[in-house]
């Protein structure tokens, strides 16, 4: 899950938490859905930003080195 992807339900949660009256849909609470999307796209926030820094630090200057070796 991006960045954009959790920035998605984050914003889906709020919509279902404060823009939608409970009272609509009697059979399931719409209100702790929206809190549920909002705690998940907020945990996928966090692990994409903490993933993504780790991401950018990989480097192939090993691989380009074996690579560009003459053979013996």
């Amino acid at each position: 899950m991006g960045i954009g992807v959790s920035i998605f339900i984050i914003t889906l949660g709020a919509i279902l938490k404060f823009a939608i009256d409970p009272k609509v849909f009697a059979v399931v609470k719409i209100d702790v859905i929206g809190v549920i999307f909002m705690i998940v796209g907020g945990a996928g926030l966090v692990l994409s930003i903490l993933l993504g820094t780790r991401r950018g630090q990989t480097s192939d200057n090993t691989l380009m080195e074996h690579e560009n070796r003459p053979p013996n």
